[in-house]
């Protein structure tokens, strides 16, 4: 096992915040297996690589020697995780839950170590908290300090409803962190309320307090908004090699420092000496050729990182539809209906709305293989597939 100076190097790389940091440096000198627990709500099946910046982290842990805990929240998906959001998240079915949580599990062990990982679903501890325990529970916080909380007190202000149950969510989830007896908890940036939360519970039952990381929100190939599907900047674990590879070259040379940083896992002196060669005036194409070629063959093979770049940017005929299109949700967000070029852009199919216009006034957008005229409008429970030129073709699910 590393040094305790050693181990809290490789720990602290990309994070944004460790609090406390000496109560992990005083379980470290302790010398034994840590608990080191993400927690995962299945409310989406397809990981992308802003997800996959916790899980590396998770396999740092676990290449330090000590216990990952893939925490599947199939009791907490059910209520909504209300972290960042201006609405009441529709609650998910069980089955709904299980089916995503299945999907998450085949892609997480890309990453981390099957042998080495306890995957636990939260419903094991939670089911058994009977109604009284649950109100012992939710007498550890007021709602004074829980409407402290930045998307709480926005809502509030704003006169938009919170339900009762959301202020159940921090709570549960800090009871997890009491039930698997955790040394640490991993979350992004936005989930430093429920974190923190953890640490409070476990104290009300007696325990020692876990130490919490947070990592950052991952820009997309934008270099300006956090990666996601919906705003199409994202690169998916389960984008196909040659997508991927024109994806990642495709990223502004100001991103590359920052993703060799939260996505690969070479040395951080490599990198710097990567970072130095650019300066001297290297081409950050080449740079950008090797964390493709690293990502590729994480989530693939090394055989198709080698091959990728003869199947970057491959062309699909006009109204020709190809085998395994790749799915896409749109999410309405709360409004009725979004229009033809808002659905190109939300989907990723063009990047903003001049290049929605301009591919629709080329009579270069086809649907389910007809080409596209007039105007629609698209609901929840919409599906088809969409192609926007030669290169850009999804099966657009629109969601609620």
């Amino acid at each position: 096992m590393a040094s305790v100076d050693e181990a809290l190097a490789i720990i602290k790389r990309g994070i944004d915040e460790l609090i406390p940091e000496e109560d992990l440096v005083a379980k470290l000198k302790e010398g034994r297996p840590l608990r080191v627990k993400a927690g995962f709500d299945p409310t989406a099946p397809d990981l992308h690589l802003g997800h996959t910046v916790l899980i590396n982290k998770l396999r740092q842990f676990q290449d330090l020697g000590h216990e990952v805990i893939f925490l599947i929240g199939d009791f907490t998906g059910m209520i909504g995780d209300p972290s960042g959001k201006s609405v009441t998240r529709p609650p998910l079915s069980e089955e709904q839950v299980l089916e995503n949580a299945m999907t998450y599990k085949e892609q997480v062990f890309k990453i981390l170590d099957k042998e080495k990982t306890r995957v636990v679903f939260n419903s094991e501890w939670m089911k058994k908290l009977g109604a009284a325990d649950m109100i012992r529970l939710a007498g550890q916080y007021t709602v004074a300090r829980m409407l402290e909380r930045d998307d709480f007190t926005k809502r509030y202000r704003s006169e938009q409803p919170i339900a009762i149950h959301e202020f159940l969510y921090p709570l549960v989830q800090g009871y997890d962190s009491v039930a698997l007896e955790a040394d640490v908890e991993l979350g992004g940036t936005d989930q430093k309320f429920n974190l923190l939360m953890g640490r409070i519970v476990q104290k009300h039952y007696g325990q020692k307090p876990q130490a919490i990381l947070t990592v950052p929100i991952l820009e997309g190939l934008d270099g300006v908004q956090k990666m996601s599907k919906s705003l199409g900047n994202y690169v998916g674990v389960s984008d196909a090699p040659g997508e991927m590879y024109t994806k990642l070259l495709s990223m502004p040379d100001e991103l590359l420092w920052r993703y060799f940083e939260l996505l690969s896992f070479r040395p951080m002196a490599e990198i710097e000496g990567f970072r130095q060669e650019v300066e001297k005036g290297g081409n950050p194409q080449d740079y950008k050729k090797l964390l493709a070629e690293e990502l590729i063959t994480r989530f693939h093979s090394a055989e198709a990182a080698a091959s990728a770049h003869n199947s970057a940017g491959n062309r699909v005929a006009l109204g020709d539809i190809p085998e395994n299109v790749p799915v896409v949700e749109v999410s309405l967000e709360g409004q009725g209906q979004l229009p033809m070029p808002a659905v190109l852009r939300l989907s990723g199919l063009v990047k903003n709305g001049a290049a929605a216009k301009d591919v629709l006034g080329r009579g270069a957008v086809y649907v389910d293989g007809a080409q596209f005229e007039g105007e629609r409008m698209f609901v929840a429970g919409d599906e088809a597939v969409i192609q926007a030129g030669k290169k850009k073709i999804a099966r657009v699910v629109i969601t609620a």
